[in-house]
């Protein structure tokens, strides 16, 4: 369960958010179209199928499950395997992470790669669709899907009329009870709407995924509930209220729970609309 945190750590260095493909020395695969992508990375694997790239995509890892006619195979973005990586002779591998220095032995390969790790923001998050855009040659398809997004999630913003203004949100990663604060990209979307996040306080090691007890959380006594753990573990409603005090939350007094797709929950991509989507249809039915 430890490893759902890890699908929002912050970006280290932002200027791998913009980063163009990585061509091996003296090659210009980078200024070519590749039309033999591989994707390992579930976020830009939905955004290359949302900018008109799916033809060009070949191989999806195993935790690529939307859309559903992504090529999804064993492959892994946490656990690669270099040779089956190269087997299906790609011009683009897209990861959102360099274990075991991926990106460089790839390179050794002559395999082009672009690094696009965990969006911290929106904006960084729009960067990174325009930049595949830009490498798979769709940027204008691209430019449409930002500009889309950002329309759609103003809307939904200004729809909640304030509703969600001074009061607080639990956002449940696991039944562990990890959670996330404002500061990563989750927490970011409820400060859209005024929410305030009740992990912050308990994030004393700053990393933005903090485990709470089950006693912090009845404590804080949060407005609004959000399940990001409804496929993996099963968890509703009624199961919170078969936890120990936890029917004296308010939320779940007044079913202000809300179960939203892990998958939906743990991306930065082009399904974040949903996720805000979720979010402002909850606030509709707070009563002030």
């Amino acid at each position: 369960m430890l490893r759902r945190p890890l699908l929002f750590v912050a970006a280290a260095l932002s200027a791998l958010v913009a980063a163009f493909a990585l061509a091996p020395a003296g090659s210009t695969a980078a200024e070519r179209v590749p039309t033999r992508i591989i994707s390992l990375s579930p976020t830009a694997t939905e955004t290359l199928f949302a900018i008109g790239a799916g033809k060009q995509v070949i191989a999806v890892d195993a935790d690529s499950t939307y859309p559903r006619d992504a090529p999804r195979t064993a492959l892994s973005g946490l656990t690669p395997n270099v040779e089956a990586i190269a087997a299906y002779r790609p011009d683009l591998v897209v990861i959102a992470y360099d274990p075991g220095g991926l990106r460089t032995t790839l390179g050794r390969l002559h395999i082009p790669v672009l690094m696009q790790d965990a969006a911290p923001n929106l904006t960084a998050a729009y960067a990174q669709m325009l930049t595949l855009g830009r490498v798979t040659g769709h940027a204008a398809r691209a430019r449409q899907l930002v500009q889309r997004m950002k329309s759609r999630i103003a809307r939904l913003v200004a729809g909640a009329h304030g509703r969600g203004r001074g009061l607080t949100v639990y956002h449940e990663l696991d039944p562990t009870l990890y959670s996330v604060t404002s500061k990563t990209f989750v927490g970011q979307i409820y400060s859209l709407f005024g929410l305030r996040d009740i992990a912050d306080a308990a994030d004393k090691t700053g990393s933005g995924y903090p485990q709470l007890s089950s006693e912090y959380v009845v404590a804080a006594n949060p407005d609004l509930i959000v399940l990001a753990d409804t496929v993996c573990c099963g968890q509703s409603a009624a199961t919170l209220r078969a936890r120990p005090g936890w029917n004296a939350i308010t939320a779940v007094r007044k079913g202000l729970v809300v179960r939203i797709d892990d998958s939906i929950a743990s991306r930065w991509g082009p399904r974040t609309v949903d996720f805000v989507r979720a979010v402002a249809s909850a606030l509709t039915h707070i009563r002030r």
